[in-house]
This record gives C-alpha cells, structure tokens and sequence, in this order.
C-alpha cells in the first residue's frame, strides 16, 4: 500500500509543480521528496490505527469468547433427581416389620428365627410360625413396592437424559458442557442408586425367606420330639411291597 501511494505521489508531483495561477505573483514550491515523506508518514499512521483496530477485535472477540465459556447452564435436574431419590428412600425407610437397622434385625432373629426352645408353649410356637410367615410375606410386598418406585423413576430418567444431551450439544461454552456433563453423571449415580436400592430390597425379601425356612425346620424338629415323648407311637419297619 504504501509502495503505491508513493508512486501515485511521484507521477503527481509534475502536476502539482505547474502554477495554478499567478495571483499574487508568486510561484508555488512542491519539494516531490518531502511530499514523499509526508506520504510515507501517513501511510505508516492510516497502518497502525489499522492495526490497532484489529486488535481491538481481536480483544473484544476474546471477552465474547470468555463470556460464553463462563455463561452458566440455563437448566437444572437436581429438583427431579431429588424427588427420585427421595421417592426411593421413603419406600425402603417404609420396610414393615423389620426395618433396615442392625439393632431391630438382631432383636428380631433372637426372638423369631434361629433355633426353637424347648420351654416354648405350642401356642407360642404357632403364634411365631405365623409372625415369621407375616414378616416374610411384607418382605416381598416391600421389594415389589421398591421395584415398582424405581420402574415409576425411569420414565423420570429418560426425561432428563434427553434433555441434558441436548444443553450439551447446544452449549455456548466450556461451563455449560461441563455442567450438562456433571448432571449426567449425576442422573447415572441416582440410577445406580435406584438399582442398589432394588438389590436390597430383593435381599432383604430373600433373607426373610431363607430364615424363615431355616427356623420352620428346626420348630419342625421340635414337634416331631414332642410328638414322640407325649404319645405311645413307636416306629418300626413297614414293608410297602412283597415280592411273589
């Protein structure tokens, strides 16, 4: 550019040199090199206010750009996923008969479950026979309620998946993918607990199953004894078949 103004100068200059008029009898003085100069000058001026211009730009293109990256997620699960996971906690803090607690689970298999006493009344046998069984028979409507509160929270899940996949792809900036990214981590975390919940609920069910069996066998035991000492039965070979 500046090359170019300094020839436009040069071929000008002859021009210029010409009087426009002799009003006052005086010839104008054009000195081509300091004309020159004064070009060059304004040429190296017009560059550096053009220069500055584009770092100005490229500054206020920089605070756009920080701007976006610090810009916040306009959205938030956490209400939803808090009321999932309270869902799923209220339904496992509503277990019957025997609560999740390691003091009500001892004081209950001391009194219930385990090995039958000898000093036992009948009537008290079958009243605990039927407790145990009633106990069992809650545990398994309590899986069956967990199940179907974490069914109710995947519909709830699915929302919220498509939702945060779609902030992260619309993000303006680093912020906003970050903290689309943290939510879905945090909607995995609530899933996850919703599963450990069901595995727990299943366990507790099964446990009560499996103790209950245990301690029917050995109450089965203790009847047969009672049975044999109160009554004149006595066992002996029976043959079911003869042959010809």
């Amino acid at each position: 550019m500046i090359r170019l103004m300094l020839r436009a100068a040069l071929v000008a200059a002859p021009l210029l040199m010409c009087p426009l008029a002799p009003a006052a009898a005086q010839a104008v003085v054009f000195d081509p090199s300091n004309y020159a100069q004064n070009v060059l000058q304004a040429a190296r001026a017009l560059q550096q206010v053009t220069n500055q211009i584009t770092s100005l730009q490229n500054e206020a293109q920089m605070l756009i750009n920080q701007a976006r990256n610090l810009a916040s997620l306009p959205y938030s699960s956490l209400s939803a996923l808090q009321q999932s996971a309270q869902q799923t906690q209220q339904l496992l803090g509503q277990a019957q008969k025997i609560a999740y607690d390691v003091g009500a689970i001892d004081r209950a298999f001391q009194g219930q479950y385990g090995s039958v006493s000898l000093s036992t009344s009948d009537a008290a046998l079958v009243t605990q026979a039927k407790t145990r069984w009633e106990t069992t028979v809650a545990g398994l409507q309590d899986a069956l309620r967990v199940q179907a509160g974490v069914v109710g929270n995947l519909d709830i899940g699915r929302t919220q998946a498509s939702t945060l996949v779609g902030q992260s792809q619309a993000a303006t900036g680093a912020l906003q993918a970050i903290q689309a990214g943290n939510q879905l981590q945090a909607l995995q975390a609530q899933q996850l607990s919703d599963l450990t919940a069901v595995v727990v609920a299943n366990g507790r069910a099964q446990a009560l199953s499996e103790a209950e069996r245990a301690t029917a066998v050995s109450e089965g035991q203790e009847h047969y004894r009672r049975f044999s000492t109160r009554s004149s039965y006595q066992s002996s070979a029976v043959t079911m078949f003869r042959g010809n």
